[in-house]
């Protein structure tokens, strides 16, 4: 089993948020294709936040009302269990508080303390999950190359 963490990108576009939707049709094909692949996909609770500040940002109300159902629908149906993605755990105040330490470092490097979050799930399922394929599905270049590939077992030595 794959798993896949979702990037605000990922989720903009697969919820449809007018102005965040370039990748529309191209995400919904990926969509499809992982979940037939069995893919176990991931919500970090970063995501849900940009994308719901991405939605309040909708120019046009009755979108932005669309949006924002869309959202709370998908949102609480993964919290409920009922979406093909499983919302990611919150940092404990330690985890936190070392996210925020390395921040102005990151910060530098033009990678925002979301993606630091997204980053840092990324770097846990790698750690719990040492012999599956973990990656980061993204469009945003900070975040794309993040994909830990593991052999196949018949290749292994």
């Amino acid at each position: 089993m794959t798993i896949c963490i979702l990037d605000t990108s990922v989720f903009c576009n697969l919820l449809d948020i007018p102005a965040f939707n370039q990748h529309s049709k191209d995400t919904h094909s990926t969509l499809e294709q992982y979940l037939e692949a069995g893919h176990n996909l991931l919500l970090p609770l970063a995501a849900v936040y940009e994308t719901g500040n991405h939605i309040a940002q909708v120019s046009n109300g009755d979108a932005r009302r669309k949006a924002a159902q869309r959202f709370v629908e998908q949102v609480t149906g993964a919290i409920a269990g009922r979406a093909p993605w499983t919302p990611t755990p919150l940092p404990d105040p330690e985890q936190l508080t070392e996210w925020l330490a390395q921040f102005p470092d990151c910060a530098m490097r033009e990678t925002g303390l979301a993606d630091l979050t997204i980053i840092k799930e990324f770097e846990r399922q790698c750690a719990l999950h040492r012999l599956r394929r973990v990656f980061v599905w993204s469009y945003d270049h900070h975040l794309r190359g993040y994909d830990r590939k593991v052999e196949p077992r018949s290749e292994r030595g």
